[in-house]
């Protein structure tokens, strides 16, 4: 036990106990975040907290680790932590479920999209802790599969994405319906007046912790770009995973197509990838991103969209293969990375006419981002049929000449128009 306490010395000084530092040891964190060591002696003292953080600080541990060593496991539903995605309440749920592995709680995440049925079945199993988005956990309250009987304590986590999506009706419904004793913690990335009005009318003299201003998610990330042609692109990114390594990367992509397009050739080439994008039904997102969460997936290929309010522990690298035309979005990108002080790399492929957006990112971030060289990669000319776009036709012509020994002068020698061919031969035909 002892030696349990000195692995975890850091955040055994904050007031942690034995059940959860055992869980800590085991996944292997020993020093507490900014935010951690803020927001987790005045939860365990019962005081009501607002904690400004950003996604990746570690702030699913600050509010966890606290409330979960004040739960009583035979009283019934007593943690309700209200979140503004799916993605998120199934994340969440996973997280608290590591920090609780040496205490018996049922922790249920319950959101749209998901039977009811199946819901109701885990709420029937009486769980001590609900993760979940407001509308869903009000329906469940309607038909009586819950209970704020024994809450006594309520997360609202991410409450300026709650607030953006449409939820303020819900969240001050739910926050009237605990009505018992119970304790408030409130964590936003951002702060406006309406998230003050909520604190003021449903927190009593709430401690304020701000880390938002930390630049953590950035500066722990070593970063990177390599030039490369567009029609190089994707055997770029086959010469920087070989080369990388990565125990678990995310690839992103502007587009779906673009998506789709590249999981596709990475599985091709025998890359254990899969695609994240909004088109995906539900349950298959929810299959993909499990497997991501347990390392059972090695690169996740995805939009910025469908990446939202990934959270996993462990990504290891950050690759974009398009280039972000918004520079915010790169840094919610490499974001995904170096959580919890762990190492963690990005990689952004730039192609020429892409200097402008890398000098925007740069302003943001207020860094100037290294250039890298991938050894012994050989950049090859334009493919013929994308000439015109890169090559003055003069050019052309004599690049026609050159490849074709029996060709006509170059001045007699039009291009081409490429034509569909036997693909869009009628099917009879074709047999």
């Amino acid at each position: 036990m002892h030696h349990l306490h000195q692995q975890a010395a850091a955040f055994a000084a904050l007031g942690l106990e034995t059940p959860v530092l055992h869980s800590l040891v085991k996944i292997g964190f020993t020093e507490p975040t900014d935010i951690q060591k803020q927001l987790i002696p005045p939860v365990l003292q019962g005081k009501d907290v607002f904690g400004q953080a950003r996604t990746g600080t570690g702030k699913t541990a600050a509010f966890g680790l606290p409330i979960l060593q004040r739960i009583k496991p035979d009283q019934g539903l007593q943690f309700i932590v209200l979140v503004p995605t799916r993605e998120l309440a199934v994340q969440v749920a996973a997280e608290l479920r590591r920090y609780a592995e040496a205490i018996p709680l049922r922790i249920v995440p319950i959101y749209g999209g998901q039977k009811i049925k199946a819901q109701l079945h885990l709420l029937g199993r009486k769980p001590c802790v609900v993760v979940g988005t407001p509308g869903r956990i009000i329906d469940m309250l309607e038909r009586r599969a819950i209970t704020f009987e024994h809450v006594r304590f309520v997360v609202l986590d991410e409450v300026d994405r709650m607030l953006d999506i449409g939820f303020r009706d819900d969240i001050r419904r739910i926050l009237g319906d605990v009505k018992g004793p119970h304790q408030t913690v409130l964590v936003s990335a951002t702060l406006n007046d309406e998230i003050k009005r909520i604190a003021q009318r449903y927190m009593n003299d709430p401690i304020e912790v701000d880390v938002s201003r930390d630049e953590l998610t950035v500066e722990e990330v070593a970063q990177a770009y390599i030039t490369v042609d567009p029609w190089d692109k994707f055997a770029m990114l086959l010469k920087v995973l070989d080369r990388e390594k990565p125990k678990l990367a995310i690839v992103f992509c502007n587009t779906k197509r673009s998506v789709s397009k590249v999981a596709g050739r990475l599985h091709d080439a025998g890359v254990d990838a899969t695609e994240i994008h909004g088109d995906l039904v539900q349950a298959k997102r929810e299959r993909v991103m499990e497997r991501f969460r347990k390392h059972h997936l090695q690169v996740l290929v995805a939009t910025d969209l469908a990446a939202r309010g990934i959270d996993v522990s462990g990504i290891t690298h950050i690759i974009n293969y398009d280039t972000p035309d918004d520079a915010d979005a790169y840094v919610h990108r490499i974001g995904r990375t170096a959580r919890m002080g762990s190492f963690g790399k990005a990689i952004t492929l730039v192609t020429r006419e892409q200097g402008k957006q890398l000098t925007e990112i740069e302003k943001l971030i207020n860094k100037v981002i290294t250039r890298d060289e991938v050894e012994g990669f050989v950049h090859r000319p334009p493919p013929r049929e994308q000439y015109g776009a890169f090559v003055p036709a003069a050019a052309v012509a004599k690049v026609v000449v050159a490849s074709s020994p029996t060709a006509a002068p170059a001045d007699s020698v039009p291009m081409r128009p490429k034509t569909l061919g036997g693909r869009f031969k009628s099917r009879r035909r074709r047999r």
